[in-house]
């Protein structure tokens, strides 16, 4: 039975993971809300990785407009906190299994983003995950695992396809961009995919390195409004295109976000099914 420290624990994703492990009944469990563990803290960081087997890191800096003007405290977050992270697993031989995102691309692709495609941030906060990211792969070379995922949605917290279905009860007409592309990802299928990575991990069935942690299949955020609401039996044509143009937000966002899933076969587990057919199985669990 390995032992799984899972930090950000109050989070979307965090909650997700306690759920997936819990589960299983093949771990022992250690979770660690924001409250209870500062990751930009070392010597608390420290003290909180000895005796696992396994961290899975979920504790990040996650509002993407506020970093444009907050830059560093995002960075001490998702750059320097992550650092500590890793150099606590490389000091005791645990695992390390960090969260990241599509946004250390540029985003101006026309084929899925391989593991290995060159970054290239377009803002603050796809730079602050970049420097978490690096302190990864160069603390814990043998032991570190960078999962980028996108478009993250789930029962637990503030989300795209939460706003969508409230949205829908009070307007009649929703106006979504339709000008970018990328993978909805249920966060619960992510927690199922990283546990799966944790557990080949410890058995080294798993190299270490990057994985693409997303849905198959892709959409734009119009496609996945319209889908979210036929799930509820509501007309999807209620939602209108429009570009980003029209929907300017502090922080630019990438065009296209979609990402390949080359590397999961080698580990023996399973892509993620198609964001579609996880969409219909999000909604039929949870509070939503």
């Amino acid at each position: 039975m390995s032992a799984v420290l899972v930090t950000g624990a109050a989070g979307m994703l965090g909650q997700d993971l306690l759920a997936v492990l819990h589960g299983s009944g093949a771990h022992k469990v250690t979770a660690r809300t924001r409250a209870e563990l500062d990751i930009t803290d070392p010597a608390s960081v420290a003290a909180s990785v000895a005796g696992h087997d396994v961290v899975i890191n979920a504790a990040a800096w996650t509002d993407v407009d506020a970093a444009e003007t907050r830059e560093q405290e995002a960075t001490a977050v998702n750059g320097a906190g992550v650092a500590n992270l890793a150099a606590g697993c490389a000091e005791t031989g645990a695992r390390l299994i960090h969260v990241s995102t599509d946004y250390v691309f540029a985003g101006d692709a026309t084929v899925p983003y391989a593991e290995d495609a060159p970054t290239d941030p377009i803002n603050a906060y796809g730079r602050s995950k970049l420097a978490g990211e690096t302190a990864v792969r160069r603390l814990t070379p043998d032991g570190g695992y960078v999962v980028r995922t996108a478009w993250l949605y789930g029962a637990h917290g503030p989300n795209f396809v939460k706003t969508m279905l409230r949205l829908a009860g009070e307007r009649e007409q929703l106006d979504v961009v339709d000008d970018q592309r990328g993978q909805p990802t249920w966060s619960f299928a992510l927690a199922q995919q990283l546990v799966a990575l944790a557990d080949a991990a410890v058995a080294g069935r798993a190299a270490p390195g990057i994985y693409h942690g997303t849905a198959a299949g892709e959409t734009t955020w119009y496609g996945l409004a319209r889908a979210a609401l036929a799930e509820r039996g509501l007309d999807p044509d209620r939602v209108r295109p429009i570009t980003s143009e029209r929907f300017q937000r502090p922080a630019r966002r990438p065009t296209y976000s979609v990402m390949g899933h080359g590397r999961w076969a080698a580990a023996g587990i399973d892509v993620q099914p198609h964001w579609r057919a996880g969409l219909t199985e999000a909604l039929r669990h949870g509070d939503w």
